[in-house]
């Protein structure tokens, strides 16, 4: 009976569902945005240079990776509180932090990721490519361009990272109805409420996002291992 009323939820494009689908999104789509803006460049030059402190710097990247996300959006949480000091700019409970949120959340996976594809690169492609006369610039961007699907998968984990993390976007976000509420947060609140076909619903939604995700990976990886036959 849960499962007749999930689905159709879903089939008469529930205003209420398809609102926290849109959310859901659009947070974790521009949060994946920045944290791939910054995470790509930082994990490229972290694999491509050496320097004095980059085994400090990859293990803190690292323990980033691991780190709670709850634990993140109670440091978001203090930083736009109102005794925070970014309190004045009002973000507490607005999309804007939980995007701050899941960026934080999302960026030491797409570096962590990154670097480990860029390393993985054979050592003497940008010797020789320097040989021939290429800049270091464009040395290393073959480097980069060589690692894509590496990349690629960084990227969408730090996806699958984001969309399915609810401690952070529950602190920050504060689960307001039609504004904050996203689909793991809904998962949680409709359960307790006792609403068991709409969590059923919100999980199936966020299942196949998921789905659609590592089915994009894949494809996009057997793509390049035939291109590369």
């Amino acid at each position: 009976m849960e499962a007749v009323n999930a689905l159709k939820l879903l089939l008469t494009f529930d205003p209420y569902v398809y609102n926290i689908i849109g959310v859901s999104l659009q947070v974790s789509g521009i949060a994946l945005l920045f944290s791939t803006l910054i995470g790509i460049p930082v994990g490229a030059t972290l694999g491509l240079t050496h320097f004095r402190g980059k085994p400090f710097v990859t293990a803190l990247l690292y323990t980033g990776m691991g780190f709670p996300p709850v634990v993140i959006g109670l440091f978001v949480f203090l930083l736009f509180s109102s005794v925070g000091p970014l309190g004045n700019l009002g973000w507490l409970f607005t999309t804007r932090a939980m995007i701050t949120a899941q960026t934080i959340i999302a960026f030491p996976m797409v570096s962590g990721f990154t670097m480990a594809a860029v390393l993985s690169v054979d050592k003497n492609l940008m010797k020789q490519l320097q040989a021939l006369g290429a800049t270091r610039f464009q040395a290393s961007w073959a480097a980069i361009k060589e690692a894509r699907i590496g990349v690629l998968v960084a990227i969408i984990a730090g996806f699958g990272g984001i969309i399915s993390e609810v401690g952070a976007v529950m602190l920050v976000g504060g689960n307001i109805a039609g504004k904050t509420r996203v689909l793991t947060t809904a998962i949680v609140l409709e359960t307790r409420q006792g609403n068991f076909g709409v969590a059923i619903a919100f999980g199936i939604i966020l299942l196949a996002i998921t789905f659609i995700a590592n089915l994009t990976m894949i494809t996009l990886q057997k793509k390049h291992l035939f291109a590369t036959e």
